[in-house]
C-alpha cells in the first residue's frame, strides 16, 4: 500500500489485527525481508496488526531530497507513525540499520513503546569503529554454488555463511529481489556525507524498562554481537542471545531459534514487566 501526504510517500503492508507492531528493515533490502522472517512466526499469534514499512530509498518507497541524514531518516520513520499509528501504544522491531533506528525512536516514543526486538542491530553507526568478527563460512553446498551465477555468488557468500539451498531460495526471494530496488547512491550520499550517525548520543537516553530481546550472530560480519552487549544497561529487561552458525542473515540461518525467542518475547509483553 501507498501512503502520501504533503511530507512524506511510503509503501508498507499490513498482517493481522490488534495493537500495531512496527518492523523496520535494515539498510538495502525491503519490507519483505522482514514479512518473510516474522509471518512465520506472527501468523500463529493472535492479536497483532504487523506494519512492515519501506524505508525511503528502499523497494518501493522513494528517496527524498530533504532527508541527508540519519536524523533526517529517523524523522520520516516517525512521520510513518504519525500516518499509520498517531499516538497509539506499539511494539517495535528493528533490525540491522533499522535497528539503530528503533533505538533512535526511544527518544521521542519511549512511553509509546511496548516492546522492543532487536535483531542484529547495528549499533556503532561507523562500520570502522565496530567490533566484528571475520568472515567465518558454517556450511557450504558446493554443488549449489557451481549452479549460481558468479554475480549471485558473490552476492550470496559474501555475508552467509549457512550456505545452504534453502537459506539461498530464501536468500533471492526475500533479499536480492529487494536490494535490486534500492537506491544505493542515495544511502551512500548520507554515509559519505557524515550524518550516518545520529547527531545526538544515544547513551544519554533514559533505560528502556519494558521487555526486550536483542539477537546476534556469532559470525556476524557486519554488525557484530560484542558491540551489542553493551546494550543491556540501557535495556534492562533485555534477552540477550548470541547464536552460533549465525550472521547478518540470521533470521534465514537460524529460523527455528529466532522464532522461539520471538515467542518468549511476545509472552514476556504480555505479562507486563513490574520494575523494583
Amino acid at each position: 500500500m501507498l501512503y502520501s501526504d504533503n511530507n512524506i510517500t511510503f509503501n508498507y503492508e499490513e498482517a493481522g489485527t490488534g495493537p500495531p507492531m512496527l518492523i523496520l528493515h535494515g539498510n538495502g533490502p525491503d519490507h519483505k525481508m522482514m514479512m518473510g522472517c516474522m509471518e512465520p512466526i506472527m501468523s500463529r499469534q493472535e492479536g497483532y496488526r504487523r506494519i512492515y514499512v519501506d524505508l525511503p530509498g528502499m523497494g518501493k518507497t522513494p528517496s527524498a531530497d530533504w532527508i541527508k541524514s540519519s536524523d533526517d531518516m529517523l524523522r520520516a520513520v516517525e512521520m510513518m507513525i504519525e500516518a499509520l499509528i498517531p499516538g497509539e501504544r506499539f511494539l517495535l522491531v528493528g533490525q540491522s540499520y533499522g535497528g539503530y533506528l528503533a533505538r533512535g525512536l526511544h527518544r521521542n516514543y519511549a512511553d509509546l513503546i511496548e516492546g522492543v526486538f532487536l535483531l542484529c542491530p547495528c549499533v556503532i553507526a561507523d562500520m570502522a569503529d565496530r567490533e566484528l568478527p571475520s568472515h567465518q563460512v558454517m556450511f557450504r553446498d558446493n554443488q549449489l554454488l557451481d549452479e549460481l551465477t558468479e554475480a549471485e555468488r558473490e552476492e550470496f557468500t559474501s555475508i552467509t555463511v549457512v550456505q545452504s539451498r534453502q537459506v539461498w531460495e530464501r536468500y533471492k526471494t526475500e533479499i536480492i529481489s529487494a536490494l535490486q530496488l534500492a537506491d544505493v547512491q542515495f544511502m551512500q550520499r548520507i554515509k559519505e556525507s557524515g550524518g550516518y550517525p545520529f547527531s545526538f548520543d544515544l547513551e544519554t537516553l533514559a533505560p528502556f524498562t519494558k521487555p526486550s530481546l536483542i539477537l546476534t550472530g556469532r559470525q556476524d560480519s557486519m554488525t557484530g554481537f560484542k558491540d551489542a552487549w553493551n546494550l543491556l544497561d540501557a535495556y534492562p529487561h533485555a534477552a540477550f542471545s548470541v547464536l552460533d552458525r549465525a550472521g547478518h542473515n540470521l533470521h534465514l540461518e537460524q529460523e527455528e531459534l529466532l522464532g522461539a525467542m520471538v515467542i518468549e518475547w511476545l509472552n514476556r509483553v504480555k505479562a507486563g514487566t513490574i520494575d523494583n
